[in-house]
């Protein structure tokens, strides 16, 4: 596939991602590949999204879909999961930055005629509708008078809060044009996965297991954890994942 300056394999080239300052798709070469089993606490939002990637894949009706809520509980890992899991089925992804949906189009342009299936992911989206970009979005999400291609979809995360993003989707907001114009747009995804705050025993399970092996005091370990988590402000994948990393650079 030729795009900008490049052309990739798709064959050799599981990812890629848009550099706008180069205006072209840049292979991955080291892709961050998550593994499945390694993720703790969301169990059911896995489920969903795996199903409706296996659907996707075989051809079958799928949804864009929308991960959304609490930070640092897995929503980015979830879906670089998707490609450690897929991508021998033919599955490939493309990484774009919601400040160049104006391009999305123009990609899809280019693969729509590839017999690999794609995910283009978009990292925390913010439902800014002043972005012209989110214009771009919905015309993908839907279509106009062209149809979308079957060969992609849409997985997108965003930090929006529990509270505002569940409002918005129930129609629960006063009327308000700009509120509408977001709703309108997080309804265009539809598979819709909320993520809630990670519990304490979630959150020493992943320690525990990142830990495994390593340490043989699991009290002593577990009262540092929950310390450091409450000075980073809460308990969360990412936040344990921080803790093993301080231990490892720390003093002997």
């Amino acid at each position: 596939m030729a795009f900008g300056k490049l052309t990739i394999d798709w064959r050799s080239t599981l990812a890629a991602v848009w550099r706008s300052n180069r205006h072209f798709l840049k292979p991955i070469r080291n892709v961050d590949l998550v593994n499945p089993d390694n993720l703790q606490g969301i169990d059911e939002q896995k489920d969903k999204l795996f199903r409706n990637t296996e659907h996707f894949l075989r051809g079958k009706p799928a949804s864009h879909a929308l991960l959304w809520g609490a930070h640092g509980v897995g929503k980015s890992s979830l879906i670089k999961a998707v490609l450690s899991r897929y991508h021998t089925y033919g599955l490939r992804m493309i990484q774009i930055s919601k400040d160049d949906l104006g391009v999305l189009v123009d990609i899809t342009d280019e693969i729509v005629d590839s017999h690999y299936r794609f995910i283009i992911y978009c990292d925390d989206l913010d439902f800014d509708e002043t972005k012209g970009e989110y214009r771009m979005l919905k015309s993908t999400l839907e279509g106009t008078l062209e149809k979308p291609p079957e060969n992609v979809l849409i997985y997108a995360t965003s930090n929006c809060r529990k509270s505002t993003l569940e409002q918005m989707l129930k129609g629960e907001i006063p009327d308000d044009p700009a509120v509408e114009n977001k709703r309108l747009l997080a309804d265009r995804f539809g598979l819709s996965l909320p993520f809630h705050p990670m519990n304490k025993d979630t959150y020493l399970e992943i320690v525990d297991k990142l830990f495994k092996g390593r340490v043989q005091d699991a009290e002593l370990l577990h009262q540092e954890a929950s310390a450091f988590a409450t000075e980073r402000g809460g308990q969360s994948g990412r936040t344990a994942r921080h803790f093993f990393n301080h231990c490892q650079t720390g003093p002997n």
